[in-house]
């Protein structure tokens, strides 16, 4: 039996860097990422029921064969002009919690892009300022060769209040007026 010293482990090169698969997509021509785990599927656009006194964000309901999904347009959730829907507007259906469990959401996003590959030495933490989403949504920003990626806590994005369908708090309204 013989016993390996730290010298003979010289051509066993570990490496110690950690890479995460992120889901790439555009809103307002900025580049966001959302963990691939925590995606179902991508679908093109589809018919939205909508659903009185909700949120603007909140789209409404889609089937999915059989299962009902509530949909949001993450623009106007970021406090973004509305657009037409085009051929290239993607609808993102994602798993994420809620006080009550894993929850399935579509995310109405201006057009997918890609599934990228990041070292997490790459992904910086979420600036101080400087982005239009609150900081709290993301979880960092991602550098690559041609662009800076805005990695999104999708967890964080919907309180379990906003997802409650029905009538608007007072306050709700205020905003939406402003």
């Amino acid at each position: 039996m013989s016993i390996a010293t730290v010298s003979d482990s010289s051509n066993l090169a570990v490496d110690h860097s950690k890479y995460l698969k992120f889901l790439r997509f555009e809103i307002a021509e900025e580049y966001y990422g959302l963990d691939i785990l925590k995606i179902m599927e991508i679908n093109g656009m589809m018919d939205i029921t909508a659903v009185p006194q909700t949120p603007k964000f909140m789209k409404g309901l889609i089937n999915l064969r059989g299962k009902v999904i509530p949909v949001i347009d993450l623009r106007l959730k970021f406090g973004l002009p509305e657009e037409a829907y085009t051929e290239r507007t993607s609808i993102i259906v994602i798993e994420f919690k809620t006080i009550s469990g894993p929850t399935q959401m579509g995310i109405v996003v201006d057009r997918v892009s890609e599934v990228i590959t990041i070292n997490e030495a790459d992904i910086d933490p979420p600036p101080e300022f400087g982005t239009r989403l609150k900081s709290e949504y993301i979880k960092g920003m991602a550098k690559t060769k041609t662009a800076v990626i805005i990695i999104l806590d999708i967890d964080l994005i919907l309180t379990d209040q906003e997802l409650t369908f029905g009538p608007k708090s007072p306050e709700e309204d205020d905003e939406e007026t402003q």
